[in-house]
């Protein structure tokens, strides 16, 4: 049941024009915003994702992850800077890169995921970084500057997401979504927001406004990232029980095992070498006789 809600959820934005938010209030709201959709960038041509439960991926540990943001919409621009990005990221990856089940987390611009969309894009940036697995930060960001309350409804991967507002508030909602690869299944996620209240006159001073923003955008990533951090450690709780992904581990690795009942390189060949001795003595045992 919970994946044919998710498939409706779906079907019901795709027919909905694959628009990233709805906004709340009165026509003459002044507004500010910016956003981009996971949606519409992987699915560009408004196909249905497939079952998700069907689906199991095959990752091998350490695994090499990359980073990157989902690229704005062109009829909204970036709030950001490349820069800014890279910024927010490099905070964002140097949270998790001491995991021992990562080997490298690539931080990734999002000029490499412009020119083409879909899953293609992101098997193509996989093949150009070495990676086996990637987190997308997309994001909806809006300035609300009047006397009404409002909020913005931002449809994410897997479902609608509601940010309230109030008068005179910046709200920043992002979320990231962390995908296998070559199965293209999306393994978890985790969102983070921030709102800010902020004076009237912001609407008369840009650079404030545009300060207030990257404010705003730093503080959903530091929430994010708390959040990606509890999501992690579900997901490895998880797999352990409900056999989602199979987990293959490298030759000589050292970290903590588990995940998917998979067995490494390392002890197949110590259970081939022991089958191996145990045939052997009991051809010896039966010669005997």
């Amino acid at each position: 049941m919970k994946h044919t809600r998710i498939q409706m959820s779906f079907v019901l934005l795709l027919l909905l024009g694959g628009c990233s938010s709805w906004w709340y209030g009165s026509e003459t709201d002044n507004r500010q915003g910016v956003s981009s959709s996971l949606v519409d960038y992987l699915y560009p041509h408004g196909e249905i994702p497939p079952a998700q439960e069907y689906i199991i991926p095959t990752i091998e540990v350490p695994a090499d992850v990359g980073l990157a943001f989902v690229p704005a919409s062109y009829s909204t621009g970036s709030p950001l800077s490349e820069a800014q990005k890279t910024e927010l990221l490099e905070k964002t990856r140097a949270v998790f890169i001491e995991r021992e089940f990562i080997r490298e987390i690539t931080v990734i611009p999002d000029t490499y995921l412009r020119s083409k969309r879909g899953f293609d894009a992101l098997e193509g940036v996989g093949r150009l970084y070495g990676l086996d697995i990637i987190a997308l930060v997309s994001y909806d960001q809006v300035a609300h500057l009047d006397d009404n309350t409002a909020s913005f409804l931002y449809w994410t991967i897997v479902g609608a997401y509601v940010v309230k507002g109030s008068e005179q508030e910046v709200q920043t909602f992002v979320d990231t979504a962390v995908f296998d690869i070559e199965s293209r299944k999306l393994l978890f996620r985790a969102p983070g927001v921030d709102r800010h209240n902020n004076r009237s006159t912001l609407i008369d001073v840009p650079e404030e406004m545009r300060n207030a923003r990257s404010a705003g955008f730093a503080r959903a990533m530091d929430d994010m990232t708390i959040n990606l951090d509890t999501e992690l450690d579900e997901f490895r709780a998880r797999i352990k029980e409900d056999q989602s992904v199979r987990v293959v581990y490298e030759a000589g690795y050292k970290g903590e095992r588990g995940g998917g009942g998979a067995i490494g390189p390392t002890e197949w060949i110590t259970i081939l070498v022991l089958m191996f001795i145990a045939v052997n003595q009991r051809r010896k045992r039966m010669s005997e006789f």
